[in-house]
């Protein structure tokens, strides 16, 4: 079963951080994709760039909106995501807990939804 983990935090969180600090949190979270995919866990994972950086599109009819920034003001903002192949939330849960970026921020772990045509 695949489970999205999302990693949620604020962003002024890692400019506070030393050089060094975001360096070891860097290598870490890299050494732990490694980790997954050597126990057939991992799928894929990303960094995501500032919310500075992003664009809210939406279609209303034959209107395309976009907006500058992320879909809503938050405390929190989505800065990446890990997709894993686990049992169950039980062992995806398990997994989840040992994201280095969970030391500084928090993971949301979702069982990803299987769409089939009718």
């Amino acid at each position: 079963m695949r489970f999205l983990c999302l990693v949620y935090g604020n962003e002024k969180d890692i400019e506070t951080l030393s050089r060094g600090e975001l360096g070891t949190l860097k290598r870490d979270s890299l050494d732990y994709d490694e980790t997954l995919k050597q126990s057939g866990h991992f799928i894929a994972a990303h960094a995501l760039q500032p919310t500075r950086t992003a664009r809210t599109i939406r279609v209303r009819g034959e209107k395309i909106l976009q907006t500058d920034g992320p879909f809503a003001e938050t405390k929190e903002q989505l800065g990446g995501f890990i997709l894993i192949d686990a049992r169950d939330m039980d062992e995806a849960t398990a997994l989840a807990s040992k994201i280095p970026m969970a030391r500084v921020w928090m993971v949301e772990v979702r069982p990803v939804a299987t769409i089939t045509r009718d």
